[in-house]
């Protein structure tokens, strides 16, 4: 009597679809993970629709410095680094990132360059 079975167990094990998958996940991090507001500020909450468009965004810490995306500036070169970065754009748009805590008078100060010049203004909030 044969009690042997047909189907012998192969104890190999394949990497390839482990492989495949940190793959996946290392591509999917590098993508998620590169931001070009790198700076780390605390917005404050608001409810509001997003958007994607995104020229140049001006960010004000709570310190009160001044980055022009992810270059700092002093307080009296804004609007010419703004002309210079905006300079033959059809609709310029200034995405303006005011930390919480930051008083009003400093995100102002952006609002009315942006409004002498004719940009569209977007002001950044944390979703609540």
């Amino acid at each position: 009597m044969k009690l042997k079975g047909r189907n012998k167990v192969s104890p190999e094990f394949s990497m390839s679809s482990m492989t495949d998958i940190v793959f996946l996940l290392l591509v999917f991090f590098m993508l998620t993970s590169n931001s070009p507001n790198a700076l780390d500020l605390l917005l404050p909450k608001a409810k509001g629709k997003s958007t994607n468009t995104q020229n140049v965004s001006v960010s004000i810490k709570k310190n009160l410095e001044i980055y022009i995306d992810s270059d700092r500036v002093r307080a009296s070169q804004v609007e010419s680094k703004l002309q210079a970065k905006l300079r033959g754009q059809t609709e310029p748009t200034v995405i303006l990132r005011a930390e919480e805590g930051v008083p009003i008078e400093k995100a102002v100060n952006i609002m009315d360059i942006a409004n002498r010049n004719k940009y569209k203004i977007i002001l950044a909030v944390r979703p609540q």
